[in-house]
């Protein structure tokens, strides 16, 4: 444990010098997580004040409370895993990661860890500046706010852990872009991303319920904003800690698979 601490604190000074040296890219990289939010808030608020200053159960205002939070949500628990596991098998960085002694995928949670502890702070900023633009309607109850903390740790661990399994089927192919991208898409429509799940036919929103999508991202922001009683809660967290020992077992699974046949193909 004493050895974990230490590659945990090593790996966020790390982190925390790579982005001060790399300023720029850290702009643009929060940039883009900035825009995909804003531009479906835009378009939402939109049809919204088209449609007579509502859609479904949304206003324009709890439009804009919603991709706000969404915004900060996704943030904290976006991975990054799945763009960069091909290239370390296609150039042979793997093998250097399987001699150290711990499993590699502690280094890729310090990492991803120290990097949000860095930038959601300057996220939390841009969020506050565009709330006094669009005015969000943001009310949740004390007991919601509660429970969104252990709702956003395992919204974390579950993408965490599904991601970086997606992402070792590049053990079996080094090109997994075609993989990430129908990945990205499912996730897009059904975890909330593009609209709120309520406002999709009913058929998807079961969907939805019963893939890991929605308890990654939908269901803490649907927390965070209030619309969800306690009784769905707890059954959100339920459906959450399903998710997170599903995803170890295939995690495990894929893991002694893939080893076994995994060739350092740069090497």
């Amino acid at each position: 444990m004493n050895n974990l601490w230490d590659l945990y604190l090593q790996q966020f000074k790390t982190t925390f010098a790579s982005m001060v040296q790399y300023r720029a890219s850290l702009v643009i990289w929060m940039i883009s997580h900035v825009l995909e939010p804003l531009v479906y808030l835009i378009v939402w608020s939109t049809v919204s004040l088209t449609g007579g200053g509502s859609v479904g159960d949304y206003t324009t205002r709890q439009f804009a409370g919603y991709f706000l939070v969404l915004m900060l949500v996704n943030h904290v628990t976006y991975t990054w895993i799945m763009y960069e596991f091909e290239y370390r098998v296609r150039e042979g960085m793997f093998s250097v990661a399987l001699l150290k002694p711990v499993h590699p995928i502690h280094s890729d949670i310090a990492d991803n860890i120290s990097s949000k502890l860095i930038t959601l702070p300057m996220m939390i900023v841009v969020a506050v500046g565009l709330g006094f633009m669009f005015h969000p309607v943001i009310a949740p109850p004390v007991w919601a706010l509660a429970s969104a903390i252990p709702a956003l740790v395992l919204a974390f661990m579950v993408r965490f852990l599904l991601e970086w399994t997606l992402a070792q089927s590049a053990f079996w192919t080094t090109r997994v872009g075609a993989i990430n991208q129908i990945y990205f898409v499912l996730v897009l429509f059904l975890s909330g991303q593009i609209a709120p799940l309520t406002l999709f036919p009913k058929f998807v929103q079961i969907i939805a319920g019963v893939l890991p999508f929605r308890w990654m991202i939908g269901f803490p922001v649907e927390l965070l904003l209030g619309r969800l009683s306690p009784e769905q809660a707890w059954a959100g967290i339920g459906a959450q800690l399903v998710w997170l020992l599903v995803g170890y077992a295939l995690f495990r699974i894929v893991w002694r698979a893939g080893v076994r046949i995994y060739s350092a193909v740069g090497a």
